[in-house]
């Protein structure tokens, strides 16, 4: 796994990309940079083990190098899961196959370049959609929840994972503050921090956990959520109706 240096030479110098230098590191920036990333995959194996049906397919969205999803199929005992990672990045993808082919698991696991927001499969199981809404444009998130919505069999569920904000300005600073020092627990200088904000500035934009809530209620869902929060950082679990 190569080590993330992209901001310590100034190398993105405009908006954050998803290209190949970011792939190249990703695995190790994922690491570094998402508070409890493991964790959260193992919780939603095991929220998955309650949900899932044999031979249910598992979609994750914005599946960058296919981490999560090469967990879920080494990990679920469910007969004929099928799992399917979809990614704008070729880079992304690239590796995810690459991934898939080493641990041979190409038969199960498949990975396919496209835009998220255009998904409109049906009869989805379980639909993963974590770290990846912060990164589309506000006004195209209900739809896009609407689409996976209706993309799911009944009794299906939607795991989200999102960086958040607070309103309250004191508190939305100190959990700010709180994830500066796990990044510099991590290794990342203050120079690496400052600039990588800069680059995401204008590309992550987050929404607060009730603005999320909402938007999961809008879309269709009866039952949503948290199942883990590490201050600014939350994942929710949302369920179709039967």
């Amino acid at each position: 796994m190569s080590t993330d240096k992209l901001f310590q030479e100034g190398e993105i110098r405009s908006d954050f990309q998803f290209n190949e230098r970011v792939a190249e590191v990703f695995d190790d920036m994922l690491a570094r940079s998402v508070p409890n990333y493991e964790q959260v995959i193992e919780m939603t194996a095991l929220l998955l083990e309650r949900f899932l049906h044999p031979g249910d397919r598992i979609y994750d969205l914005g599946c960058s190098t296919g981490n999560t999803l090469l967990h879920l199929a080494r990990r679920l005992n469910i007969p004929e899961l099928r799992f399917t990672g979809v990614d704008n990045s070729q880079a992304m993808i690239s590796k995810a196959r690459l991934k898939a082919e080493m641990y041979s698991r190409q038969g199960q696991l498949d990975f396919a370049e496209g835009d998220i927001t255009d998904f409109a499969d049906s009869d989805s199981g379980a639909i993963l959609l974590n770290y990846t809404l912060q990164f589309i444009r506000p006004p195209l998130r209900p739809e896009l929840l609407t689409r996976l919505h209706a993309a799911l069999r009944p009794g299906g569920v939607l795991i989200l994972s999102e960086k958040v904000i607070s309103h309250d300005p004191l508190l939305n600073r100190t959990f700010l503050e709180l994830y500066f020092a796990f990044k510099r627990s991590k290794g990342y200088s203050e120079m690496e921090i400052a600039k990588k904000r800069e680059a995401l500035e204008n590309v992550l934009i987050p929404f607060s956990i009730r603005e999320n809530l909402e938007l999961l209620t809008q879309a269709g869902f009866q039952r949503a959520e948290t199942f883990c929060q590490w201050f600014n950082f939350v994942s929710l679990v949302a369920v179709k109706g039967e």
